[in-house]
């Protein structure tokens, strides 16, 4: 079970964008994600216009390891560990480490 998901909301625990929240745009795999807003790059493109792109400096969000981010768990404003648990009836739900809270219950 993979412990962050899209839509998650993450903190940057290191790094040059240390401190900065965002959500899950995509999990590539397992161990690379997407965060909105946050490892942004300029790349400098040339016009195409056979394809109709325009040229300039374009900012984006590149992919960063899944390491280098922690859940970020609303009741206490810090970032957290996940771990995973099985309740009764079979289903697995992660939960926050330093308080037991249910994230997907």
């Amino acid at each position: 079970m993979n412990k962050i998901r899209k839509g998650d909301n993450v903190i940057v625990i290191s790094g040059r964008d240390k401190g900065r929240k965002g959500a899950v745009l995509r999990v590539l795999d397992d161990a690379t994600l997407l965060v909105e807003g946050v490892n942004r790059v300029k790349r400098h493109t040339k016009a195409n216009p056979q394809q109709n792109k325009a040229g300039g400096i374009l900012e984006k969000e590149v992919p960063m390891h899944r390491s280098k981010v922690a859940l970020f768990n609303p009741g206490t404003q810090k970032a957290d560990r996940i771990g995973v648990k099985s309740l009764t009836d079979g289903k697995r739900v992660r939960f926050f480490k330093s308080n037991g809270e249910m994230l997907d219950a």
